[in-house]
């Protein structure tokens, strides 16, 4: 009788462990600032890319419109950003990080940097710069409706 071989796993497949996995870790060491791995994301994009609306962010942090409205009613009744109407269309509202924002973001920062060491910790520095090239790729290859070059950098963010 033929054993079945050992198939190699599918890219999809990683992908979705490394995801969780970080996802996991990322919680439990965001957990005592209070602070939600979706909304971690949202205050990390938002220090990279100010005066974003909330459509923006949504698309930006991939969750829906309808979560992330209540994520920055939330983060801006907590005093960590502030919206302001935008200019032009003064039905849009834009979001900054407060002082207190960005002070969170980088207790943030430091909080998940070990959970990053641990993700990378078998590889050398070169496998991490091309780890780091490859994804931003796939990152861009997902999303041909934007800019590519602004919207990967914001979104891998």
């Amino acid at each position: 009788m033929n054993r079945p071989r050992e198939q190699t796993p599918r890219i999809s497949y990683l992908f979705k462990w490394v995801e969780r996995g970080i996802r996991i870790r990322l919680d439990e060491a965001l957990a005592p600032l209070g602070i939600s791995t979706p909304e971690y994301t949202a205050l990390s994009v938002l220090g990279r890319r100010d005066g974003l609306s909330s459509a923006q962010l949504a698309r930006r942090t991939l969750v829906s419109a309808q979560a992330m409205n209540q994520l920055v009613i939330n983060l801006e009744r907590r005093g960590l950003i502030a919206r302001t109407a935008d200019a032009d269309h003064k039905k849009i509202q834009r979001a900054s990080l407060t002082t207190a924002g960005r002070q969170v973001l980088a207790a943030c920062d430091r909080a998940s940097e070990p959970v990053e060491l641990q993700v990378l910790s078998g590889l050398s520095g070169a496998e991490i710069g091309e780890l780091r090239r490859m994804l931003s790729v796939c990152v861009l290859s997902l999303q041909p409706r934007f800019d590519t070059r602004r919207e990967a950098s914001a979104s891998v963010d």
